[in-house]
């Protein structure tokens, strides 16, 4: 049988630091629930470093290699599925954490690390060196202020910049002569954030990042629209709730008043509105007796729109008729009147 057949013994036992970081990790993966794993390549260690005090409270961050961590996470959960061993490889770090992973997805989003300009990166919004003093001193430097056209002095021993000057547009490709620049005035225009490839939920499976980045405006806009559609609802099948019962209660109070006067029910509520619809008929049908039996002697005043304004509103008293020999004509008695309103109703 050839070597290459036969399977690999281990006979020297683990150096005790990679068996240090096994533990550690297996015990992580017991302590928390939830396990994000970001990209490493090109990461500054300035900026991991900001990261880790940033997410402390959220979390631990641990650089664990691949090999070990899988080593560990088959100890804590019998074995890697497949989903899961294809992300843990290469240059990653990870994230073990306890805390709601779209609020994390959304913290390392909000929070990124400025850093200095490289070349080859993009700028993201148009670059400016302003006027004023640099910490740099005149030299080989100065060719490079020259070559991006910033108007320069010196002054005091020092570079100083004559006025503000755009050296690099939002899109374009920094140069080693802008990245430079930046550096002696001290400009750091590039934001940088972890790169979250997914996260590794309870042991069981591998969700992509892309499911994490909820858009908070746009869950808030659903919720405004099921609220909305909720309460009409409610209102349209009169569900017994407060919010409702606040809007139902007072229509339907209205609408019983107003169902009562037609029904000519006395209470307090409709009787302001039965004496005022009785003053309106009986005036009414004053008018068309006047105007239809002259011989009567009714006469009813018509105000005019200006008369009852400037009067307050109140109704002109209709005048009544003088009998011959200059007596005055008596109005109808109290029982005429009181049938006279019985008949209305």
């Amino acid at each position: 049988m050839s070597s290459a057949a036969r399977g690999y013994t281990r006979t020297k036992p683990y150096p005790p630091r990679k068996v240090r970081i096994v533990e550690e990790a297996a015990r992580l993966l017991q302590e928390y629930s939830y396990v994000f794993i970001f990209d490493l390549h090109k990461l500054k260690a300035g900026i991991l470093h900001e990261y880790r005090y940033r997410l402390r409270p959220y979390g631990v961050v641990k650089i664990i290699k691949p090999t070990l961590f899988r080593i560990a996470f088959a100890r804590v959960f019998g074995e890697i599925p497949p989903d899961i061993a294809k992300r843990v490889r290469g240059e990653v770090g990870f994230l073990f954490t306890n805390a709601n992973p779209v609020e994390i997805a959304r913290v390392i989003a909000e929070n990124s690390v400025r850093r200095a300009a490289r070349p080859g990166d993009t700028a993201p919004y148009d670059i400016a060196v302003p006027a004023g003093p640099t910490s740099a001193s005149p030299g080989p430097i100065i060719s490079k202020f020259s070559k991006l056209k910033i108007p320069i002095r010196v002054q005091e021993g020092k570079i100083w910049v004559a006025k503000d000057t755009i050296i690099v547009k939002a899109g374009q490709q920094i140069t080693p002569e802008v990245a430079e620049v930046l550096r002696v005035v001290g400009i750091k225009p590039v934001f940088e954030q972890l790169r979250l490839l997914g996260m590794i939920l309870r042991g069981r499976r591998f969700v992509e990042i892309s499911v994490l980045a909820v858009d908070a405006s746009e869950y808030r806009k659903l919720l405004e629209s099921a609220v909305t559609a909720a309460r009409n609802l409610a209102l349209s099948i009169v569900y017994p709730a407060r919010e409702v019962l606040y809007v139902v209660l007072p229509a339907a109070h209205a609408r019983a008043v107003a169902l009562a006067a037609r029904l000519a029910v006395i209470a307090r509520e409709t009787l302001p509105l039965l004496v005022s619809r009785a003053a309106a008929e009986t005036a009414a049908l004053a008018a068309a007796l006047a105007q239809r039996a002259p011989e009567l002697g009714i006469q009813v005043a018509q105000a005019t729109q200006a008369e009852r304004g400037a009067g307050g509103g109140e109704a002109r008293k209709p005048e009544v008729p003088e009998r011959a020999g200059g007596e005055k004509k008596e109005g109808p008695g109290g029982e005429e009147v009181a049938g006279a309103l019985a008949s209305l109703f």
